[in-house]
Formats: structure tokens, C-alpha cells, sequence
């Protein structure tokens, strides 16, 4: 069930989702594989890293938002499923920043006002660094995806909660060895014409390759040097 999903969602977002190889025995000669983990974000720049590294990975995301650290913890291992993982990019954080009002009526209930924030900071260490344990167990190459930018404005989350949750996480990621891939960093520097909207955390599809390209080129980078090779000018 869980291949018939990540298929499907390849399907979805045009990349490659082929039927993955089972843990310990891997294709001989196959692309390597990488799982792309992370909330809707991760969806909207997912196709643009498979472009960019077509015909040297076959890249393959989550079949769903992966939603917060919480959430993560509690799914790793089925989106991780029995596929043997070349390299792993992840990321938890603009779901844990949200602040909610549980007292208002509607389901959407995000009030950075009056609602307390998700995920608090120590539960949020703590899941990370149990995802990480998990994610170590496939000797996978593990990528961090920093959290982007928050901008003014936005109406359930606050700008300075993105860069200290950051903080939260590269401190767990330093201490097991795992790199940071920075998505905060040049977020906070695009152009009003690179989000979907004023006041949101989400991206126009230009944003969207931007992000696309740095994130290839962490995974590009951490490949197998036999199989290492990004497609020229791809996604430009």
C-alpha cells in the first residue's frame, strides 16, 4: 500500500517514483534514492529538485504533508517503509510554530494572538532528535532542511519563532553529524514576487524553483560520487 502511495504521489507531482528496492538488496546499477520529508513546502519545491536531478537520483517525497514534528515522529517509519535510502532530506518547523485558539469555532483556528504555539520548544528538540535516531538506522546520508523565512505579517506564526526553532534544530543536527541545508538565509532575502502572497509562508512557483535548485544541489552533493551528476541548466 505504502509503494502504490509514493507511486501515485510521484505520479501527482511528475518525478520518478519507481518501485523501490527492498532494504539489503538493492538494484545493481540503479539510481540512487532519495526520500524527501517534510510539510508543503517540501511538496511545492520537490519537483523542481527531481528536475534538476534527473537521469542521476530517482527522488521520491512523502505521500502526504508530514505536518509537524509530532506528526513526524509519530509517522517516520512508514514513510521510510522497507526502501533502502541513498540520502534523506527532512524537515519540522512551520507547523510547529503555528499558534492556535482552540476556543474559536472554526477549524481554522490560528490566532498568534490569543492560541498557544503547537509544538513548544524542548517537545520539539525531543522529537527531533528521535527522528533522527530513526532516520540514522537506514545509514542513509541525512540532510536537514532549515526552516524559511516568517514573514511580517503572517497571520498564525512569528517571524522570530522560525530563526529560534533553527537554533533547536542545528543543535541536534551538530551533535549527530548531520548537515544543515539553508533555507532561511535566502527566503529572508526574495523579492515580494517570489511568495504566493503578501503575509505568507508559501511560494510562487519562481520561489518555489529557487528553493528547488539549492535543495538539489545539497543532495547532488551528498549522492554516491559514482552517481553524482546534475542535469545542466535544468529547471532554469
Amino acid at each position: 500500500m505504502l509503494l502504490k502511495r509514493l507511486s501515485w504521489i510521484g505520479f501527482l507531482l511528475g518525478f520518478s517514483a519507481a518501485a523501490p528496492a527492498m532494504a539489503g538488496s538493492p538494484s545493481a546499477g540503479a539510481a540512487p534514492r532519495v526520500l524527501i520529508i517534510g510539510d508543503s513546502l517540501s511538496q511545492g519545491y520537490t519537483p523542481y529538485v527531481a528536475r534538476q536531478l534527473a537521469g542521476g537520483a530517482t527522488v521520491t517525497r512523502i505521500d502526504e504533508n508530514g505536518q509537524s514534528s509530532a506528526y513526524g515522529a509519530q509517522w517516520v517509519d512508514t514513510w521510510l517503509g522497507d526502501t533502502k535510502w541513498d540520502v534523506i532530506t527532512f524537515n519540522f518547523g512551520q507547523w510547529d510554530i503555528c499558534y492556535r485558539n482552540p476556543d474559536l469555532p472554526s477549524e481554522d483556528n490560528r490566532d498568534k494572538v490569543h492560541g498557544v504555539i503547537a509544538v513548544s520548544p524542548d517537545p520539539y528538540r525531543r522529537n527531533l532528535e528521535r527522528i533522527v535516531a530513526r532516520l540514522k538506522q537506514t545509514k542513509a546520508r541525512l540532510l536537514w532542511v532549515s526552516t524559511t523565512v516568517v514573514p511580517e505579517g503572517e497571520p498564525c506564526r512569528k517571524p522570530e519563532d522560525a530563526i529560534r526553532y533553527n537554533q533547536i534544530a542545528k543543535a541536534v543536527m551538530d551533535a549527530n553529524d548531520i548537515a544543515t541545508v539553508d533555507l532561511y538565509s535566502p527566503t529572508a532575502r526574495f523579492e515580494p514576487s517570489l511568495f504566493k502572497r503578501p503575509h505568507n509562508v508559501h511560494y510562487s512557483a519562481a520561489g518555489y524553483q529557487r528553493l528547488g535548485e539549492i535543495v538539489a544541489q545539497a543532495i547532488d552533493a551528498a549522492l554516491p560520487r559514482s552517481s553524482a551528476r546534475m542535469t545542466p541548466g535544468a529547471g532554469k
